[in-house]
């Protein structure tokens, strides 16, 4: 049996994708949560917004549930997500 191990990195020399550089400050920042449709997200969320909003500053949430959990990211929420300076996707098993 081999293991193949995925690195999440994706350095580009890999053929990846560069990450993208990480935000200055979260205060004042827009942060999307985007909920998986898992029964435990919408709490870890709730206690993950609490944190960033009280200690890290964050100014305003775009909260978005996929419809299934076993499907991609609708286009259109997607789209509704773009306004954020960054997002959060968990999965709340």
């Amino acid at each position: 049996m081999t293991l193949k191990v995925l690195d999440p990195r994706q350095l580009p020399e890999s053929g990846g994708s560069a990450l993208a550089p990480a935000l200055p400050s979260l205060d004042g920042a827009v942060i999307g949560l985007l909920d998986n449709a898992k029964i435990g997200t919408a709490g870890f969320y709730g206690h993950v917004g609490s944190i960033l909003r009280s200690r890290y500053g964050v100014r305003e949430f775009i909260q978005r549930r996929k419809p299934d959990t076993s499907r991609p990211v609708p286009s259109e929420m997607l789209a509704e997500l773009s306004g954020a300076d960054a997002i959060v996707s968990g999965i709340g098993d």
